[in-house]
């Protein structure tokens, strides 16, 4: 969050450079979290991220769901 921070102070101060400088950080500390760079999981699963619910192999235990329930 610090990274965060410090574009956004870079970009009030109108800092290019410092802004730049923060955005690297931002951009190392995504990657040792795993936010970016190679996959880390290999567990086999289709990828559905962007996918609605009712478009993935999640389709059938949505639907078989109550609309608004608070169950699992």
């Amino acid at each position: 969050m610090d990274a965060r921070r410090a574009v956004g102070q870079a970009k009030r101060d109108g800092d290019p450079r410092a802004e730049k400088d923060a955005r690297a950080r931002v951009h190392a500390a995504k990657v040792a979290l795993g936010e970016r760079g190679p996959v880390w999981w290999s567990d086999g699963a289709p990828d559905e991220n962007r996918k609605m619910v009712r478009n993935s192999s999640y389709a059938d235990w949505w639907a078989s769901h109550e609309a608004g329930s608070d169950e699992d």
